[in-house]
């Protein structure tokens, strides 16, 4: 069965924008350098998962809901810099043309929109490949889902599954907001507990459980007394409860309502035209000679 590749269309664009030189302009002098990083990481991605289809998933910088509840959540972030809010604003229509299918949410986080699209291809019993660097969608991984790690040159695509979850985390996919909250995620502003490291987040979520389970046993002076916790750490785990527990809530991902794309192969000449407009002219002859 082929899967449905889901891709992170701002950690495309930024990433390309940062890695790529500006010196990469259409015909009026406007960088378009993460959109031909952005497409060029995608058609890789194609190539090494031959999907039924693609969903390129955009969303909000910040979801509203998780900067009223922590403020601080992404507030370490520069603005986005003027040349790529440019390119974001492109970037839809370019990856429509290739007959990607564009998800899209104002009010949540791109993320979200992919675990929403995962969630809608298992219904049907379908596999889905996801394209991120956002490790909050470990929590996405199971048996029919997996992470997609683009080849490095010369080498083959890798997958991160189950597997390779609990070897990076030490914990199940489903526990993934669980360490979050306690380990914290520099990359989103949460610091997680004072003193808790991925391994203690680890040993925690092995020893009792969920995040809840953790912090009710924190509370019990017997799991103190019988060396599962040091006392230290276990009224570290009490003062900072609800504030985990909002981390947690911040670290998981919520659903959006979607809708299932239907099969449809890469159109690869309506790329080009799409490129070629944008004056990515070396893009636009790779892609000809794709459709031909």
């Amino acid at each position: 069965m082929a899967p449905l590749l889901i891709a992170d269309v701002p950690w495309l664009l930024y990433r390309a924008y940062f890695s790529l030189p500006k010196s990469i302009t259409d015909a009026r002098g406007h960088p378009v350098n993460a959109l031909l990083g952005t497409v060029n990481a995608l058609l890789a991605a194609v190539e090494a998962s031959s999907p039924r289809a693609v969903a390129a998933c955009l969303g909000a910088e910040n979801a509203a809901y998780r900067v009223r509840l922590y403020p601080a959540y992404h507030a370490h972030r520069p603005p986005m810099p003027a040349e790529l809010a440019r390119q974001w604003r492109q970037a839809p229509a370019l990856l429509a043309s290739f007959g990607w299918t564009v998800s899209e949410s104002e009010e949540l986080e791109a993320d979200d929109v992919m675990f929403s699209l995962v969630q809608s291809e298992g219904r049907k019993g379908g596999l889905a490949l996801l394209l991120t660097a956002d490790r909050d969608l470990y929590a996405a991984v199971d048996e029919r889902v997996a992470i997609l790690e683009l080849p490095k040159r010369g080498g083959r695509a890798g997958h991160i599954g189950p597997e390779q979850v609990r070897e990076r985390y030490g914990v199940e996919p489903r526990l993934v907001s669980d360490f979050i909250a306690l380990r914290g995620d520099p990359s989103d502003g949460i610091p997680g507990a004072p003193g808790v490291g991925a391994k203690t987040a680890a040993e925690l979520l092995q020893a009792f459980g969920t995040l809840e389970e953790v912090l009710v046993a924190a509370g019990q002076p017997g799991t103190v007394i019988a060396g599962q916790m040091r006392p230290r750490l276990a009224a570290v785990l009490r003062e900072h409860a609800d504030e985990l527990r909002m981390f947690k809530h911040l670290a998981t991902l919520q659903r959006v309502p979607v809708r299932r794309p239907r099969d449809a192969p890469t159109d690869y000449a309506a790329g080009a035209r799409a490129a070629r407009k944008l004056g990515m002219e070396r893009l636009a002859q790779r892609l000809d000679a794709l459709a031909a």
